[in-house]
């Protein structure tokens, strides 16, 4: 490995630094944007340039790790691909093999640039794990933490940092690392990376992650605060997983201060890695979280307290140029321990935060002692007003919002402190807007017609407000507006009602409700409908569908408004491994189109041949469609149970 600068004259803390420009090969094939670009590490170079920061390094070039090592976390079909995608016999076929993986392109530069960013990364935890190295940083793409052991994910290839954390355990015992802190602090759960040590006591693996009860990508149960490892590594798998987006600076530090440090001091590791992800930053398109970087700079600071600071940094995502380049530039700066951390944070963390922080605290109490003492309720008390809070006037005409004084100074006493925060000014200039398509849609009402368990009001205020009702698996995360529809009503329509599926996510086993897109004289379905906002329409559709996605912007627009009220029914792509992502036009109320989301008719026809099974609801299933039912004073219990029998049992 190349030496380009700072080998002899580095004075003080030896700090490795590893860039190269051939990683910038893998790109999209056709030239599409994207948001995991060559621009993310140029971005970054050029800054740490700008700031002199190379010449204070050891700045080193990559090479590419070596299959044995790499098959050490990942099968030899998925190594395979990845070292012959490039290769012309795969020319014809790349794009179609790409489309298989989830959120994965490849190109002629894939396969040099997946083993370029393994190879750097293996070869600086190395360095520092033999002390050549205080602790680095790898600017490196693609990002790793997503890549299963059997398949490319999440933009990753191969994981780069449990390749190099198997290395140090498993290849070089000589050199005496026996315990690793694994560090995820991108924005996303760093799923692949839990279930390669799930069972391993050596590694401690610790994300904290938009979750939001399993709707954030990479959606699914994995980044949930009871996933703690098994067997040996039961207690080594620690997850903290925000609930709602817009987390800043005070909440992660309160998970540094309230959780990690105490764990990490018992722990005591030799070296630490850090998934070093910057999608959490402040502006960045992808992740909606606000961290700044003075927060990540005070975040590196604590963790250099273990390990004699023998820390390498692995970088992850991150999609806002500014963020991730004045983020790695604050974190090199705590690595080189060049000048004192300047800025300073009294913003409190979320309530949601709290409530995360002592689940958290209380599953892992038994593994961790220092977990177990209650969190003062003085402490826990200081919060920001929640997230969701959006300050709305009742009048359309009135272009001001009408807020109550209680509301204002509510409001004030957490505009006030984050007035406060100091951040240098090379790192201060980053904004974050509200998404432009929230404020559009918000201002466009429709009518939700529900058939299902959304039938029973508890039941969907758990889409708006969150939360769980009785039967219910795990709770929901709910909208951004949290504002109740503003009026229900009761309908019938043509539409016939029926069961299908084995199981669902939200109630276990058992059929989920569907209406047949069709409409026949001879069939009745009772729906009740709630006047909403189209972006809240969205915000359902989403977690109806239990998809995690970028929600920048959105799954049904004003042009997809326009046409479904034309065709009648129109089937979302982008939903398509969803079940209810067909939005069936239902006519209008008061001028206001009504709107529902059930299956295509394709999935219809797959019920009517058997390749798709029909079941009857589970009972917590069917009594909240006949608590709605009854409540909106259609049925009687009696009656309610009969109309439900005849939906589950009737033939398509």
């Amino acid at each position: 490995m190349e030496v380009k600068s700072g080998e002899i004259n580095c004075i003080g803390r030896r700090v490795g630094l590893l860039y190269d420009e051939r990683m910038c090969k893998h790109q999209t094939p056709d030239g599409e944007d994207h948001p995991e670009n060559p621009n993310r590490i140029t971005a970054i170079w050029n800054n740490l340039q700008n700031a002199n920061i190379p010449q204070r390094c050891v700045v080193l070039n990559a090479k590419e790790a070596e299959d044995k090592y790499i098959l050490s976390v990942h099968t030899e079909n998925h190594v395979n691909l990845i070292r012959n995608i490039s290769s012309k016999k795969y020319d014809s076929r790349r794009n179609k093999i790409a489309s298989k993986f989830n959120s994965i392109y490849f190109n002629e530069g894939s396969s040099e640039s997946a083993y370029l960013a393994a190879g750097s990364v293996l070869e600086l935890a190395e360095r520092v794990a033999k002390g050549e190295l205080n602790s680095a940083f790898a600017v490196v793409r693609p990002p790793g933490h997503h890549a299963e052991q059997d398949e490319a994910m999440g933009f990753c290839l191969y994981n780069n940092v449990a390749i190099a954390a198997s290395f140090l355990l498993n290849e070089k015992p000589e050199l005496g690392i026996k315990k690793i802190l694994i560090v995820d602090w991108d924005v996303h759960h760093g799923n692949s990376t839990q279930k390669m040590f799930w069972k391993d006591s050596r590694v401690l693996f610790f994300s904290v992650h938009r979750h939001e009860f399993g709707t954030f990508y990479p959606a699914n149960d994995d980044g949930f605060y009871t996933m703690i490892g098994e067997g040996p590594g039961a207690g080594y798998n620690i997850n903290v997983p925000w609930e709602n987006g817009r987390c800043g600076d005070a909440d992660y530090l309160a998970v540094w201060d309230h959780i990690l440090v105490h764990v990490a001091k018992e722990f005591d590791p030799d070296m630490i890695i850090i998934s070093a992800g910057f999608d959490a930053a402040i502006g960045d398109p992808l992740g909606g979280c606000r961290v700044t970087p003075y927060g990540y700079s005070v975040m590196l600071k604590k963790l250099m307290d273990f390990a004699q600071g023998k820390i390498l940094l692995a970088l992850e995502g991150g999609y806002n140029l500014d963020s991730i380049s004045n983020s790695v530039l604050a974190c090199m700066e705590v690595l080189l321990e060049d000048k004192p951390i300047n800025g300073s944070s009294e913003a409190y963390p979320f309530e949601s935060t709290w409530r995360v922080i002592q689940a958290v605290r209380h599953k892992l109490s038994a593994f961790w002692p220092a977990l177990a003492e209650e969190l003062p309720i003085k402490l826990i008390s200081q919060k920001a007003v929640p997230p969701h809070l959006i300050l709305r006037s009742d009048s359309e005409d009135d272009e001001t919002p009408h807020v109550s004084e209680n509301l204002v100074a509510a409001v004030q006493d957490v505009i006030e402190p984050l007035l406060k925060l100091k951040v240098e000014d090379s790192h201060a200039h980053l904004v974050s807007e509200p998404t432009r398509w929230r404020l559009e849609l918000s201002k466009v009402e429709v009518w939700y017609a529900t058939f299902g368990s959304n039938m029973w009001k508890p039941r969907f205020l758990c889409y708006i407000e969150g939360g769980q009702v009785e039967g219910m698996i795990k709770p929901c995360s709910g909208s951004m507006d949290r504002t109740p529809p503003k009026e229900i009503l009761w309908k019938t329509f043509p539409h016939r009602l029926f069961f299908g599926y084995e199981s669902t996510r939200t109630w276990g086993p058992g059929g989920a409700a569907f209406m047949n897109p069709e409409s026949n004289s001879e069939d009745r379905t009772y729906m009740c409908m709630y006047r909403i906002t189209l972006e809240q329409f969205n915000d359902v559709l989403l977690n109806e569908n239990t998809l995690g996605r970028d929600m920048s912007s959105p799954l049904f627009d004003m042009t997809d408004l326009n046409n479904v009220t034309t065709k009648g029914s129109m089937c979302l792509e982008i939903l398509k491994k969803g079940n209810y992502k067909n939005v069936v036009y239902m006519g209008k109320e008061c001028d206001i189109p009504i709107l529902t989301m059930t299956c295509p008719l394709t999935d219809v026809e797959s019920f009517k041949s058997g390749k798709l099974p029909l079941r009857a609801p589970c009972i917590k299933y069917a009594n909240t469609l006949i608590k709605g039912l009854v409540e909106g004073k259609q049925f009687t219990k009696k009656e309610a149970m009969a109309y439900i029998k005849e939906a589950s049992t009737k033939p398509l």
